[in-house]
């Protein structure tokens, strides 16, 4: 069996805040990429729960936030869609993703 591994460091300031998030993926060339959020899932089989660390520095912008925050509720449409098939409730978190965008003022 193959294996590959994704890495993410996080620095910390004296009140454990992110100052520098970077992350690496072998099979994706990236090497210490810097960024300024990141947002991780894995499903917990046995509580059957979603388990999530989500970080970001405090130089992570609100807009930049608001722009992340839609893309991924738009991927999760997309997702959504590929892993069951169901394109009505994946159209509908696609439209879910555009109000926010709209009430988040991102997107007119």
């Amino acid at each position: 069996m193959r294996k590959t591994q994704i890495t993410i460091d996080v620095e910390l300031d004296e009140n454990h805040i992110p100052e520098v998030i970077t992350w690496n993926a072998e099979d994706g060339g990236v090497e210490k990429e810097e960024t300024k959020a990141i947002m991780v899932s894995v499903w917990d089989e046995k509580a059957s729960e979603a388990l999530r660390i989500d970080l970001w520095t405090k130089e992570m912008p609100v807009d930049q936030m608001k722009m992340f925050i839609h893309q991924i509720m738009v991927s999760l449409g997309h997702t959504y869609q590929r892993a069951t098939g169901e394109e009505d409730v994946a159209l509908w978190m696609e439209e879910k993703a555009e109000e926010f965008a709209v009430k988040s003022a991102i997107k007119m």
